[in-house]
């Protein structure tokens, strides 16, 4: 049986009529930027996450990338201003901060959540810190009361990168309201895709809210009036309308995606298969992504494909390995070396049939591991990465 790591045609399928139907109000409205979808939007997703405002923006790089921006705007944070980020991030998360001219600090994360890890963090705070930068990574959220406790400690701004955690929640509260702000993707991969590309910002502070508003249209706050050098950043109407769409059915697609990490969590016996923790709350978890760690990571990976089980790594080199930032070469991560030698993502989707989950189990529990190599780095030590 083949198995897709993610099947977004069958997905959009879905809904097909309903998203015919809200491009055809896109199209016959004749209003394409910054009309009347894109607002109700805004509105439907704010109320969804429970926080003041939201806006849609281009992506979610430019989320993030927008909300350091404005707080250089009003002040908060100006050229060499540390935030600390997870080393393990995508290397989008970096590169908002880079961009603004500030200094991203690689705080590695909990090996057993993937996430900030609260203790490194308040380690890691120098007087140049100005923010912390907790990165929700694949669907799980991060230790966001402590983080806010350390953050509150330090008089340091909280901004979460929730391009993976839609929906996810703990102790009642929703990804994007935890902190100052909050920057959302909606790429077609994500648990809630457009069918381009596509982002928001969410915050309570009106303040920030006005200042991105205006920096997300060239830095114009009135028509042909610039109070900044702002760039072109907006969510257009034709995805705003299919996200819309998509919005009232992320509950449902939570819950099954939530189904497929427990069938896999009690599948999955191999003993060289080490399995994401499970957060005591279900709620903290959206299963954006399902990883698991292996020793061996290119025999795994081959084994699978074999039996028809696409996977995908995510990510295969680490921020600070990457050609574009020699500035952090030489920086000691082991355990973000590890984790990203190792990762594997099953596949995962709310679409998946319950015979897939099946296969994928079965080809995972097959698999003719090398006994040379049988158990993953719990605490792993620092050793040369292999060219993948």
């Amino acid at each position: 049986m083949k198995v897709p790591f993610l099947d977004l045609q069958k997905i959009a399928a879905q809904q097909r009529e309903e998203l015919l139907a809200a491009a055809a109000r896109v199209i016959d409205g004749g209003w394409f930027i910054h009309g009347r979808e894109h607002e109700a939007f805004e509105r439907e997703f704010a109320a969804y996450c429970g926080t003041g405002t939201c806006l849609g923006v281009a992506n979610g790089l430019d989320a993030l990338t927008l909300i350091f921006r404005a707080y250089r705007e009003l002040g908060r944070l100006r050229d060499g201003d540390e935030v600390i980020v997870p080393a393990n991030t995508y290397i989008a998360s970096i590169l908002a901060v880079t961009e603004n001219r500030l200094t991203p600090v690689l705080v590695e994360p909990d090996p057993h959540t993937f996430n900030l890890d609260p203790a490194r963090v308040a380690a890691a705070i120098t007087p140049r810190t100005r923010a912390i930068l907790p990165v929700h990574l694949y669907g799980r959220i991060a230790d966001l009361p402590a983080l806010a406790e350390i953050a509150a400690r330090h008089r340091l701004l909280v901004v979460e990168d929730a391009a993976q955690a839609h929906g996810a929640s703990l102790l009642g509260r929703k990804t994007g309201t935890w902190g100052d702000a909050a920057g959302f993707s909606f790429y077609p991969g994500k648990n809630l895709g457009a069918l381009g590309d596509g982002g928001a910002v969410l915050t309570a502070d009106a303040e920030l809210a006005k200042t991105v508003r205006a920096l997300r249209n060239y830095g114009s706050h009135v028509k042909y009036q610039n109070l900044y050098q702002g760039p072109n950043s907006r969510l257009d109407e034709m995805q705003a309308a299919f996200l819309r769409v998509r919005l009232p059915r992320l509950d449902a697609e939570t819950a099954r995606r939530r189904d497929v990490a427990a069938r896999y969590l009690a599948g999955i016996t191999h003993p060289g298969v080490a399995l994401p923790e499970v957060p005591a709350d279900p709620a903290g978890h959206v299963w954006h992504l399902f990883v698991v760690r292996v020793p061996d990571r290119e025999a795994f990976v081959s084994h699978l494909t074999a039996q028809g089980v696409q996977t995908v790594i995510h990510y295969p080199v680490p921020p600070h390995r990457q050609p574009c930032y020699p500035e952090l070469h030489g920086q000691g991560l082991p355990i973000t070396e590890a984790i990203h030698r190792e990762v594997v993502s099953l596949p995962m989707s709310p679409v998946m049939t319950d015979d897939q989950v099946a296969a994928v189990i079965a080809a995972v529990n097959a698999w003719a591991q090398d006994p040379v190599a049988n158990t993953c780095d719990k605490e792993p030590v620092l050793l040369e990465e292999r060219v993948n």
